[in-house]
């Protein structure tokens, strides 16, 4: 088995962001939050590296990317647009944004013929996830047993509004038991302290601070192709007349575990995640790359 392939979702539009924040700069020497990831996928033994994008940002990708990988890291590219056809959907459905994380993932199927894992461009997982996911790729990953990296909510959170997280149920033996996408998770006051909740039908339900949430770290095997290209016809049916339904990545594995067809190991880790969902988490993110860079973690300049 060859070395795992890192699969990068950048082809949002970061509408909440207000630019294009896969290459926006937060280290000392302009480095992207990508440029962290692929550091720390590049030492933990990934072979390569694919990025989902829309065509439209092929150029401005290649531009920052392309030669600073290229002695370093296989590159590749993956597309994202409103073709269903080659995804076995026969229709046309207009929309603004493409179908969602799930969808994005299988627009690198033809890309993809290794265990690999999923990240989102613009979160900042940490060294120990890319340690770890590597580890159980290179070691314990088959059809049936795969993984996602579960971070403890409260370490997520972001202080300018809401977050996307999927929540995760875990089972005594430390697999997953199911996953629900939560697109509502922020804080509320309470007194001098800060409670985290989620709404779900308007009412808000309160998430204790240590429940394991899904980043976007799913640890796969290309079956996980197949289930998503089942599932997919039935989604767009379901949902052609609603243009911001989003086909999901947790609904995947959870459909999987909850058919049989997969156990999903969560790999806990009690990393502090930091990502951009909004222009004033940039600050954040600077101010903590650069304590990093002081501890050691991370040279000052990545390449």
């Amino acid at each position: 088995m060859g070395k795992p392939t890192l699969l990068v979702l950048a082809a949002g539009m970061a509408s909440r962001y207000g630019s294009l924040k896969q290459v926006d700069s937060f280290g000392p020497h302009g480095e992207t939050i990508i440029d962290y990831s692929i550091y720390d996928a590049i030492n933990a033994g990934f072979g390569k590296v694919v990025f989902i994008i829309r065509q439209e940002f092929e150029t401005i990708m290649r531009e920052k990317f392309d030669n600073k990988f290229a002695d370093k890291i296989e590159v590749d590219y993956a597309f994202q647009d409103f073709d269903l056809k080659k995804f076995g959907v026969d229709r046309e459905i207009e929309r603004t944004k493409p179908w969602g994380t799930a969808h994005a993932v299988m627009s690198a199927m033809d890309k993809i013929n290794e265990p690999f894992c999923v990240i989102n461009a613009d979160d900042f997982y940490g060294t120990d996830s890319f340690v770890k996911m590597a580890d159980f790729l290179n070691n314990e990953v088959s059809d049936s047993k795969m993984s996602l990296m579960g971070f403890e909510v409260g370490n997520t959170m972001s202080d300018h509004g809401y977050v996307s997280r999927g929540v995760c149920e875990v089972t005594e033996e430390g697999n997953m038991a199911s996953v629900t996408e939560r697109t509502n998770i922020y804080y509320v006051e309470e007194g001098d302290q800060k409670k985290i909740v989620f709404e779900e039908n308007g009412v808000q339900n309160t998430l204790n601070p240590t429940t394991r949430v899904s980043m976007n770290f799913w640890g796969f095997t290309p079956k996980v192709f197949e289930v998503a290209l089942a599932m997919f016809p039935q989604f767009v049916e379901e949902n052609s007349d609603n243009p911001k339904s989003e086909f999901f990545i947790p609904s995947v594995p959870d459909y999987m575990v909850k058919n049989g067809l997969a156990d999903f190991k969560v790999i806990p880790t009690s990393s502090k995640w930091f990502g951009v969902t909004y222009a004033e988490d940039k600050p954040v993110v600077q101010d903590s790359i650069s304590k990093l860079i002081a501890e050691g973690a991370y040279p000052e300049k990545l390449f």
